[in-house]
């Protein structure tokens, strides 16, 4: 008898798990495009766009392959709306009783699956360099989860740089150079774009008339589609951008949306391509010279070390690590992060590209719009969802750990040792933003000061009792200590009266 294979969205790889374990003969794969997963979270139109158009080349790919695939698209009339709903639909016309999955990356949809009244068998995802076990063993009896251990441990288990037992260069990381503020110009014109073919177009029209009403702008649409393409854009990128990728990725520049980043991460997520081909292809660009080592180990840390230290955590720590909140922060995420004016320019500009392109690089993500939400105070729950509503490459097992860890503190300091906030300075100095703004960075206190200065002090302040004896912000505290205290009274006070004024709707 037959099985049914389930194809996610995410899982768009010829050498899935369970594609690896099913008979092409005789076992029918099955992929669907349905509303409990477009629905579950308004995502941003370009990521719908991104995952149809992806998975219908993909069954064609398996199609043509020798697979038989059952394909169900979203308008389709007898679209049952789920994925177990599906499964289902399936198992009748084809007479299986059993379905072989590759583990989601959604804790929502595994409970789903294990929910379901087939027998669901579901095998890890093996694209990753860290297994469940692996992970869970590093994990085991540490008193501190930190990445940059793992990251040590995956540099050592794959022999990505390294030479002998020791790190090419004698150093784990060189963060230290990769700080660089913005350039006077950049001379690489971004990420590789893409024209969209017929079926692309047919999904663009589709996700028009359905999600028209989404955060995002579908149009236009240049996302690479299918694994030819995704890998046209790694070799542009390992061309053209990795050799200046690690002096520039923490700055940002107005009318420069990619600087020197690669933009893969979409295809990453969804399966074009897989972690070891782009680590493959950045240290090769090494051992060849045509980058230098600062660039190439900062851009295999982001795969080999936090991509897979993210996924890690989010298994290990469960379902309800989503929800835990260990500030109390419960702010309601304001207007503008939905596109309503907001005089501060920075983040406008990350709002602004977000929503037209569904991407921000990591430094947006983390000191803008990141930074803001905490010192602010806004619901982490909130914040996480928004940023699974606004960016194609987000998922939930990619942004469990990055907002409810890195951005948010929320869980008291499981992934960051410190929360990572800023005032003004940071941005001033890492971008142009500032310039072009409302607000002066270089005013502390009175009209027009740059609220992320007061909101700086007024979250030291408000949690100081959790963080004076931080380590790592010892020097923080003096600082405030030293004003005197009416400036103080004034930076809470104007503090205040900005969140005031931002949660009453008003244009801040």
């Amino acid at each position: 008898m037959s099985r049914l294979v389930l194809v996610l969205g995410d899982q768009l790889t010829p050498g899935m798990a369970a594609l690896k374990q099913a008979d092409k003969a005789r076992d029918v794969v099955v992929m669907a495009e349905v509303a409990a997963e477009t629905d579950c979270i308004a995502h941003h139109p370009k990521k719908i766009a991104l995952i149809f158009a992806a998975m219908r080349k993909f069954a064609r790919r398996l199609a043509e392959d020798g697979w038989t695939v059952r394909y169900s698209q979203l308008d389709d009339t007898d679209n049952a709306g789920s994925i177990p709903g599906e499964l289902l639909r399936r198992a009748e016309e084809t007479g299986a009783s059993e379905v072989l999955a590759t583990e989601p990356g959604d804790w929502r949809l595994i409970e789903a699956l294990q929910d379901c009244p087939l027998k669901v068998r579901m095998i890890e995802d093996d694209r990753f360099f860290a297994t469940h076990e692996t992970f869970e063993g590093w994990a085991e009896g540490r008193k501190s989860l930190r990445m940059e251990y793992f990251y040590r441990e995956m540099r050592r288990k794959t022999g990505y740089l390294m030479n002998g037992d020791a790190p090419e260069g004698g150093q784990w990381n060189y963060d230290s150079e990769n700080r660089k503020p913005p350039p006077d110009g950049i001379d690489h014109g971004g990420a590789m774009m893409f024209t969209p073919d017929e079926t692309v177009e047919e999904v663009l029209d589709l996700v028009e008339a359905r999600f028209s009403g989404n955060f995002g702008e579908l149009r236009p649409f240049a996302y690479a589609t299918d694994t030819t393409q995704a890998r046209r854009a790694l070799t542009h990128f390992i061309k053209n951008a990795l050799p200046q990728f690690g002096d520039y990725q923490d700055a940002m520049l107005r009318g420069e949306r990619h600087l020197y980043h690669s933009v893969l991460s979409p295809y990453l997520n969804i399966g074009l391509l897989t972690p070891r081909e782009v680590c493959d292809a950045a240290a090769q660009a090494y051992a060849e010279g045509a980058a230098p080592l600062n660039a190439v180990e900062g851009f295999i840390r982001q795969i080999l070390g936090w991509r897979e230290y993210v996924r890690g955590m989010y298994y290990l720590q469960g379902p309800d690590y989503l929800r835990r909140n260990a500030l109390n922060h419960q702010r309601k995420l304001p207007g503008f992060f939905w596109g309503a004016e907001t005089r501060m320019a920075c983040v406008a500009h990350a709002v602004d590209q977000t929503r037209e392109d569904g991407y921000a690089h990591h430094i947006q993500r983390l000191m803008v719009t990141g930074n803001f939400s905490l010192i602010a105070g806004l619901n982490p729950q909130q914040v996480h969802e928004w940023y699974l509503a606004s960016y194609v490459d987000a998922f939930d097992w990619v942004m469990a750990a990055n907002t409810i860890g890195m951005t948010q503190f929320a869980d008291g300091g499981l992934v960051a040792s410190k929360p990572y906030v800023s005032s003004g300075n940071y941005i001033d100095r890492m971008s142009d933003y500032c310039k072009a703004c409302h607000y002066s960075v270089k005013a502390r206190t009175g009209e027009g000061a740059c609220p992320f200065n007061l909101l700086y002090w007024h979250f030291l302040n408000r949690h100081r009792d959790r963080f004076e004896n931080n380590p790592r912000m010892g020097n923080m505290y003096r600082t405030w200590d030293r004003m005197d205290e009416t400036r103080r009274s004034t930076v809470l006070r104007e503090a205040e009266a900005f969140l005031d004024r931002m949660s009453a709707g008003k244009t801040v």
